[in-house]
């Protein structure tokens, strides 16, 4: 299904994730981790948003506080007309159908004394589907969708590779007929060739399924082959977001600059020839982030109004949208 920037099927606004937590050999001082601050997007119907950012920038929690296994500290979500923030656990359970992830790691993911078969089937006997017969004929044709052969149905997780436990991870997010998944990291911890294999068989599904995807990844190379469009974040803030090609080719915001300038090009005399943006510094705790833009201690733009005023997340162009008091 071919995106359309009409129909938009998740909306976030402002959203805030503050976690209180106690430091100290005793426990004694109590801090906050602002995990999330004011990020507010859109994802439109059909489409993948891929996610990237450094370690520890408040990426996955995006994603786990739009499907409120999170719940926000402020803003809201909403999928379609409906506002999640708002709804009681029991108002959201038959929503969690529409609304699933697929984690990281698979192996931790799955139950090691189910058989594979019974984890797939598992989410529709627990929201009631189908019956049990029909059940057992939508495991087969997920498994089959997937690239597992039907005889895999009464093995455990422990005898599959990191590939086919993903791709079983993939089918049992599937089996209740979702719209939108989360994506967290899905190829990570597989190798290269592992990772196209899984990146294409999510292109397929998506075409299949009428999917749309929010893709949390590290790997620049693997956002871009799968995404439609590209948000940046830095420190629980987004920094940028625009289409894919936009975002590759005419970068605006410094962090996303010397983002795109670390990944390796395949040309060893174009990769021996450019420059690589190197950025000063480490990037600053979560527990106490700085004043203003949250990037100005390392940004080789920053002036006078970054260290005090915390910049506008506004639209410079047709949906490319930035949050940089340099960038006019």
């Amino acid at each position: 299904m071919k995106r359309d920037p009409n129909a938009t099927l998740i909306k976030v606004r402002s959203l805030t994730k503050h976690f209180p937590v106690r430091l100290g050999a005793y426990g004694q001082h109590k801090a906050t981790v602002y995990a999330l601050d004011d990020v507010s997007f859109n994802i439109f119907r059909g489409e993948t948003l891929g996610l990237v950012g450094e370690s520890g920038c408040g990426k996955t929690t995006v994603g786990l506080s739009i499907l409120q296994l999170h719940r926000p500290s402020r803003g809201e979500v909403w999928y379609e007309e409906i506002d999640l923030t708002k709804l009681k656990e029991a108002d959201l359970r038959p929503l969690r159908q529409k609304l699933q992830i697929v984690f990281q790691d698979p192996y931790s993911t799955l139950n090691p004394r189910m058989t594979v078969g019974a984890a797939i089937a598992e989410p529709m006997s627990v929201h009631r589907r189908c019956e049990k017969q029909q059940i057992q004929e939508r495991v087969e044709r997920l498994m089959d969708d997937t690239g597992l052969p039907m005889r895999y149905g009464n093995r455990y997780p422990h005898e599959f590779s990191g590939g086919q436990r993903q791709r079983i991870c993939i089918a049992r997010a599937l089996a209740c007929d979702p719209e939108f998944i989360v994506c967290d990291e899905p190829v990570s911890a597989l190798d290269v060739s592992i990772q196209a294999q899984i990146s294409n068989l999510l292109k397929d599904l998506q075409e299949k399924y009428n999917l749309t995807y929010l893709f949390i990844a590290h790997d620049l190379a693997v956002v871009k082959y799968i995404s439609s469009r590209i948000a940046v974040m830095y420190l629980g803030k987004l920094a940028e977001l625009a289409p894919r090609d936009m975002l590759f080719e005419h970068p605006l915001h410094p962090y996303t600059q010397a983002l795109l300038s670390a990944v390796p090009v395949p040309n060893p005399k174009e990769e021996r020839s450019r420059q690589q943006a190197l950025l000063e510094g480490d990037v600053p705790s979560s527990i106490s982030p700085p004043k203003g833009c949250r990037f100005h201690p390392r940004c080789p733009l920053a002036f006078e109004p970054c260290s005090d005023a915390v910049p506008d997340w506004r639209e410079v162009d047709n949906n490319h949208w930035i949050a940089c008091h340099a960038v006019k």
